[in-house]
């Protein structure tokens, strides 16, 4: 078994992640966002929208300033020229994945989306007649929210008909509906998802298609290592959050075919497989700021293997304990972590604030400030910003101050 090294292995996930792709020299197309989908596979979803939503970040990160109409159109108002490519599903999490891998996700559906949803399995069984409700209000009316849904079907007259009719069961069932397949998101008004069919969403072949589960599981599995290029068992699992009976045998059988390569990570107490056609640069230049729901880092465990980093999002931690603050995005350059920002997209103001600038141990802040801005100073013009404010915490502010002085 090969022995790599840990540099290695993060230029092959860099790469396999689209960090190693040249970013688009011209204006942002249709042909740019498919090809940074085919490095992540989906784009993770979150309700959060401190600085920028979580789905529009990864493609900026990869490609640069780009228009969002392009996800927006992939994604919920296609057109007869620019078909739907994206559509919703419980993959890592909730995400936009390729319209063709919702089959390979049929399984879950079977499942009702995983035991985490007891209380809503719980809910059908007592009280199939919502079922049938709601899926012949969306037959009729959709696409259509929760809350309209409620009102629809009268949930005040109805009320007598039991305990179990309010507007959180309703939004319970939806969900639960989304889940097994039975619905899914037609499109988005703001970030309220609006449920219609599948079938008024999908195409024929892609409602038709029926993976043996072993299949979708494998095919899931596969995405993952081109997607990581190279990570362990659990790594790979972790991707479309599978369990490790499904991922230990669909490794098996993919390392039997040739298409994944174990190899042994040096410092991985794990045995890591590396995909067949995974590539290692040179070297990997250029800098992005990345969410803290980008699929480079979004395994805590992984990307201090990778890169000695350690990250934690600090969302729900009481703001006297947070080490960084609430919404911090790591700032990766040639290839290392080397900083993290707090960053708070202020509309009102106009303005990208970044109440906190963080220098990891051993970086030259002379060389990370001026880059860290640049970075910066082009997210807010993406943002449609006018200016970037630094703010007080940190032992990179000031250096970051100086640099955005500079221009």
């Amino acid at each position: 078994m090969q022995t790599i090294s840990k540099d290695v292995a993060r230029r092959t996930v860099l790469a396999a992640q689209g960090f190693a792709d040249p970013r688009p020299r011209g204006a942002v197309t249709r042909r740019h966002l498919q090809r940074a989908l085919s490095r992540t596979k989906l784009l993770q979803l979150d309700s959060v929208n401190v600085a920028v939503r979580a789905h529009y970040m990864p493609l900026f990160s990869r490609l640069g300033p780009y228009p969002g109409e392009l996800v927006d159109t992939a994604a919920w108002s296609p057109t007869a020229r620019q078909p739907r490519m994206l559509v919703e599903y419980w993959a890592h999490e909730a995400s936009l994945i390729p319209v063709e891998d919702w089959s390979l996700l049929r399984w879950r559906m079977r499942e009702h989306g995983g035991g985490w949803r007891k209380r809503s399995r719980e809910l059908l069984e007592q009280h199939p007649e919502l079922i049938n409700d709601v899926l012949n209000a969306v037959k009729e009316l959709g696409p259509i929210g929760a809350g309209r849904l409620e009102r629809e079907l009268g949930g005040g007259e109805r009320q007598g008909r039991g305990p179990w009719w309010n507007r959180t069961d309703t939004k319970r069932v939806c969900e639960l509906l989304f889940a097994m397949g039975e619905l899914t998101t037609g499109t988005r008004r703001g970030f309220e998802r609006l449920y219609d069919l599948p079938e008024r969403v999908l195409p024929a072949e892609v409602l038709a298609h029926e993976p043996e589960d072993a299949e979708a599981v494998r095919g899931l599995v596969e995405r993952s290592a081109e997607a990581l290029g190279v990570g362990t068992e659990a790594d790979l699992r972790d991707y479309y959050r599978l369990s490790p009976e499904q991922s230990k045998q669909a490794v098996a059988e993919l390392v039997d075919d040739g298409v994944l390569e174990p190899v042994a990570g040096r410092g991985w107490r794990q045995t890591a497989y590396r995909h067949a056609e995974a590539r290692t640069p040179r070297a990997i230049t250029g800098r992005a700021l990345l969410s803290p729901f980008d699929p480079l880092i979004w395994e805590r465990a992984r990307t201090e293997r990778l890169f000695g980093f350690r990250y934690r999002i600090e969302i729900y931690v009481p703001e006297a304990q947070r080490q960084y603050g609430y919404y911090v995005f790591p700032f990766l350059l040639d290839g290392e972590l080397v900083a993290r920002v707090d960053l708070k997209a202020d509309r009102a103001a106009g303005v990208l604030r970044v109440p906190g600038a963080f220098l990891e141990p051993g970086r030259d802040a002379g060389r990370v400030g001026p880059e860290l801005a640049a970075s910066l100073r082009e997210m807010a013009a993406w943002l449609g910003l006018d200016d970037v404010v630094a703010g007080e915490r940190g032992d990179l502010v000031r250096p970051l101050q100086a640099a955005l002085a500079a221009g």
